[in-house]
């Protein structure tokens, strides 16, 4: 026990004694005064003592004091100016006012008082509400804690932390799929020794390139690869955007059937199972979009590169038959049908839905069509079909169609894959089996869970991959001729009367629906437009912008309105121009909307373009829709996507 806590338990006892000893003074004192003197004579000693005692104790006290306030002092001294931290003292205008000696190693300055903040740490700025902040200081890390009350900063160390969190960054786990497109068909049309030679040099270019970038890489099909890398090696990848892609394609260019590659890639903080599933997804999505092309989902966001050929045409039907008979089962095993198509439909969709209603009537089942206006570009045709007395009652709104849902109603999407664009949402959260018809390239949206999907972003239209559908539906069909011409109308329309998009089967759907009565001539007059129509369109034409020497952006007149049919006429016309590649037609759409259509002759992918304005398409033919901005605005966000994509 120290020596003044000794001599503090000795004074409170020295208390209870002389209290004691008054006691028995008064006692002796009625016995004999003589021994009540001697008693005083007592008390008074040991009083005298107490005081002696008490006068050494607060001196010894006084003394243990300052020795602990020094070394206390002494030890916190030390502590600021040795320990590995710094420490910044500033004042209100943010001017250096005192640091450690920590703080002058950190900055290599050793003159930093009367600095302000701003010239010792650019850019550094100390918000009211901020706790921390990190710093690059001399090529080390700083976490910056902030005491704005006290205006303080504490300066930590956190380069070996911020290195090692870096690396774990840089080197976290990444599954890819690799695809070699169209290689059956490339087979087809080459003897075995031109096939092997070809297969062998692909292969070699594909195994040096992942040699190169240090990628784990194993054949397991004739025409599929798994490869693992770093995410670093990915980041890699991104910058040179897959140029491996342009490798392989310009590589087989001489041949009838380029051979291309599609890429699925799966990153983020998942385990190995779930990015290989990732991978697979992805690979998924870009054959869906045509091939050719890189599909990369890291966490949430995924990322398109490549796309730039058009789909290959597949030559055999066998995938053709088999969704055929798949449809047909499902349409036996459901009540009824219901066919939407896209908003603001136009002939492919109306076309399309028709020729599903057709083959749900060849298996003797009801079905109905969704439709909620009628658009310019289906005016004609839809003239035609409310003056059939068959026809006329297969239309519904999307509020009837509602109504007549249960849960064993199949609904079949077509021209559309995407849950946004379709007539009525809300059907398909209320219907649990799906089918999904489609030419579009796919989308990073899809509708959730089809029960079967046939997307071919080979075909040149919905329309087309219906008539082959019908062709397997009954050995024979009797196809009524106002159907079969709007299944050709279809056809024509998103082929520019058999321009673009065009391949063999193409050619031969349309035999086909010309053998079973459709009308050219009525074709043509469903898309005859008229005289006010064709000179707002010249109109858009006339003021045109030519962009980078190859692209034409048309604007519409702001105080008008454009249906989506009109813009993508006028962008069908532009590209008609010598020189022109690809063009853009920007106008406001009646509901305030800005919209924009675009097309290319196959050289610029628009598809990408208008995908990073949140729209889609194909790669010749593709659309977007701008809410809250003007037309102009518009304009320069094509312009930045065009320059950041180049």
């Amino acid at each position: 026990m120290p020596k003044f806590l000794l001599k503090r338990w000795y004074g409170l006892h020295m208390v209870l004694a002389l209290s004691f000893s008054l006691l028995l003074l008064a006692i002796l004192t009625w016995y004999h005064w003589m021994y009540g003197a001697l008693g005083i004579l007592c008390i008074v000693g040991l009083v005298l003592f107490s005081l002696q005692m008490e006068k050494g104790f607060q001196r010894d006290l006084r003394v243990y004091l300052a020795t602990i306030a020094h070394r206390v002092k002494k030890a916190g001294e030390g502590v600021i100016q040795e320990m590995p931290m710094g420490i910044l003292l500033y004042s209100e205008d943010k001017v250096i006012e005192w640091t450690n000696p920590y703080m002058q190693d950190i900055l290599r300055d050793e003159s930093l008082i009367g600095k302000n903040l701003s010239e010792v740490f650019p850019g550094f700025e100390i918000k009211p509400d901020q706790k921390r902040a990190e710093l690059i200081i001399n090529d080390r890390y700083y976490e910056v804690l902030i005491r704005p009350g006290d205006r303080l900063l504490y300066f930590k160390d956190i380069s070996e932390f911020k290195e090692l969190s870096m690396r774990y960054s840089r080197e976290k786990a990444v599954v890819a799929v690799i695809h070699l497109d169209n290689l059956d068909e490339v087979g087809q049309v080459m003897d075995e020794q031109s096939r092997t030679l070809l297969s062998t040099s692909v292969y070699g270019v594909i195994s040096e390139w992942a040699q190169k970038h240090k990628i784990f890489l194993r054949r397991y099909t004739s025409d599929k690869f798994i490869a693992v890398m770093h995410r670093e090696t990915l980041d890699r990848l991104e910058e040179s955007r897959f140029d491996i892609l342009d490798v392989v394609r310009d590589m087989t260019a001489d041949n009838k059937i380029p051979v291309t590659l599609s890429i699925g890639v799966g990153g983020g903080d998942a385990s190995l199972v779930e990015l290989g599933q990732i991978a697979q997804s992805s690979l998924d999505i870009a054959l869906g979009r045509g091939g050719d092309q890189a599909a990369v989902r890291v966490g949430s966001k995924l990322t398109f590169y490549g796309g730039k050929s058009n789909a290959v045409e597949k030559r055999t039907r066998v995938r053709a038959r088999v969704i055929a008979h798949a449809l047909r089962d499902l349409i036996h095993e459901a009540d009824f049908v219901i066919v939407m198509g896209h908003k603001n439909a136009d002939m492919d969709s109306i076309g399309a839905s028709l020729g599903v209603w057709k083959a749900v009537q060849v298996h003797q089942k009801n079905a109905y069509i969704v439709l909620d206006e009628v658009t310019t570009g289906i005016e004609r045709l839809m003239r035609e079909i409310y003056n059939n007395e068959q026809l006329s009652e297969v239309f519904i709104s999307p509020e009837q169609a509602l109504q007549l849902i249960t849960g064993r109603t199949l609904l079949v999407v077509v021209d559309t894959h995407r849950p946004s664009l379709v007539i009525e949402p809300q059907l398909l959260e209320e219907t649990s089996r799906v089918v999904v018809i489609d030419h579009h390239r796919r989308a990073e949206d899809f509708i959730h869970d089809p029960v079967l999907t046939y997307l071919e972003p080979y075909a040149s239209s919905t329309s087309e991959l219906v008539s082959e559908l019908l062709q397997y539906q009954s050995e024979r069909i009797n196809i009524e001729n106002l159907i079969a011409t709007a299944l050709l109308a279809g056809i024509v329309v998103d082929t520019k009367s058999f321009a673009f998009r065009t391949g063999s089967r193409t050619f031969e759907a349309a035999s086909f629906l010309r053998r079973n009565g459709a009308d050219t001539a009525s074709v043509q007059r469903f898309l005859k437009e008229d005289l006010n129509q064709f000179v707002r369109r010249a109109r858009v034409v006339m003021n045109t912008e030519i962009y980078r020497n190859n692209i034409a952006i048309a604007v519409g007149n702001p105080h008008e309105e454009y249906t989506q049919v009109e813009m993508a006429q006028a962008a069908e016309l532009l590209l008609t121009l010598s020189g022109i590649q690809a063009s853009f037609v920007v106008g406001t759409r009646a509901d305030g909307a800005t919209m924009i259509s675009a097309r290319s002759l196959g050289d610029i992918n628009v598809q990408t373009i208008m995908e990073q304005l949140g729209g889609g398409g194909h790669l010749t033919g593709a659309a977007a829709q701008l809410n809250d901005i003007t037309v102009e605005e518009a304009v320069e966000r094509i312009k930045e996507v065009i320059d950041s994509l180049s």
